[in-house]
Formats: C-alpha cells, structure tokens, sequence
C-alpha cells in the first residue's frame, strides 16, 4: 500500500517508510500505551525484535490496526540462527504478532558460530514461503555483508545499525548506499549525552528547533531510514514530524 510518509524502495519493490517506530526496552504496559499513540499519529512501520521480549503485547496492539496499513520488522536471535531455529523463530514472531507475515525479517546480530549459509538457507525458504518478503541484517559489518551478498539467494535489503552523530561508520554507510542496501539507524537519537552535544545545541538554537530534530535530521540527510523510540506521547508525535522535516534558517 502507498505510505502516507516518505519511502525507500526495496529491491523487492516495497516501499519501506523512512521513519519507523523502535520497540526496544519497553515493558509490556509501555508498549500497549506507546505503540496505539505512535500509530495513530502516523507511524506506519514498526521495529520489533523476539529479543526484546515484547512482541506478544505488540501483537495485541496490533490486532486494532489493518495489517495492509503497516509494515513490520521483526529479528531472529543470533542463538536461533541454525536453520530449524530460524523456522521455529519465525513461527513463534508470526504468533504472537498475530499475522501471517514480516514485511522485513533480520537477523539480530551475526553468530560465528553458527554457518550463515544455513541461516539464509532458512530465510529463502520462508521468503519462498511467502512468509517473510524481505530479507535483512542488523549489526553487520562490511566483511559480514559481502560474505552475505555473495552467498544469499534472495538480496539483502537492509542493515540495521547503530548511527548517531556520535557513531558514525562512514565505511559502513558507503558499503551499504553502494549495494543497493538500505541503512536504518538503531538508536538515531545517541545514548546519553547527544543531544547535549554543544554542536547539536548550537545547530538546535540556530535554526530554532529541537535538539532531536537535529539529530533526526542528519541521519535522514543521509538517506539513512530512523527508528527513533520512546514512551512519552508528546516525544512520539514530535519525532516523526522532526525527522520528515527540513532544517531552515
């Protein structure tokens, strides 16, 4: 479905909104109050993840909401990676999502460990199956992505990794703009201390906006997809209008 927000466009030809709504580190009760406010005020894509420990009470929420009107992201744990642990993984997201399909489904962190052809060899069959339509990784680094392109069947259309103006991976982000794979920034908003930055403030005073509009702003200038969370209503609103819009002076 056409989103009401600015898109990327997947190689399967999804459109993938450039911002999203994280629900990392939220309890339950968090997140039945705070992913409701986020949608409807707008968002229409959603970060969750099976490690988050959350993703039943997502999928209350989302049982009030027109499937056809969102588009979720989920992860497999690097300790499911194995092939049968990916299908067993998937099956128990779907469940407590309550939906019969991922629009994105990424593996959470790489595991040496465990032979990444295997896993992708899962997450072909249940592309094939029609249960997840996209394929992607998160935390993955140049090396692991071009081992990764080079052995995957389906394209690996995402990396999710930290990017803030305090970590900032120019290698990384080049690697991915290059492939044709899209970069979604975890924690756009930094850890303690970002949008304190004397730069950020500065940048915030002159052009009279948020600090965190500022840091938004940068990714997004980028081309870099933002999952930007909180549980704070006025935070939540804020957040997508900061980051779909422009800095003037």
């Amino acid at each position: 479905m056409p989103f009401s927000h600015p898109t990327h466009t997947l190689p399967s030809g999804d459109a993938l909104p450039l911002v999203g709504f994280g629900t990392w580190d939220m309890s339950d009760a968090e997140v039945r109050a705070a992913v409701p406010t986020a949608l409807d005020h707008g968002y229409s894509h959603l970060d969750a993840a099976e490690g988050y420990q959350n993703q039943a009470a997502v999928g209350e929420v989302l049982a009030d909401y027109d499937r056809d009107d969102l588009f979720l992201t989920s992860k497999v744990l690097p300790s499911d990676l194995d092939y049968e642990g990916v299908l067993a993984a998937l099956s128990r997201t779907l469940d407590r999502l309550g939906t019969d399909y991922l629009d994105l489904y990424l593996i959470h962190w790489p595991n040496p460990a465990i032979s990444l052809r295997e896993t992708l060899h899962a997450l072909e069959r249940a592309h094939a199956e029609g249960r997840i339509r996209n394929v992607g990784v998160s935390n993955f680094g140049v090396y692991e992505l071009k081992f990764a392109r080079k052995i995957a069947d389906v394209p690996i259309a995402v990396n999710q990794f930290e990017l803030n103006p305090w970590f900032y991976r120019e290698d990384l982000l080049t690697y991915c703009h290059d492939h044709d794979i899209v970069v979604e920034a975890a924690a756009p908003l930094g850890r303690a201390g970002v949008l304190n930055d004397p730069v950020i403030t500065d940048l915030a005073e002159k052009y009279d906006v948020m600090p965190a509009q500022v840091a938004l702003r940068w990714a997004v200038e980028k081309d870099v997809v933002v999952l930007p969370q909180s549980t704070t209503p006025d935070h939540i609103r804020a957040n997508l209008a900061r980051a779909d819009s422009h800095l003037v002076a």
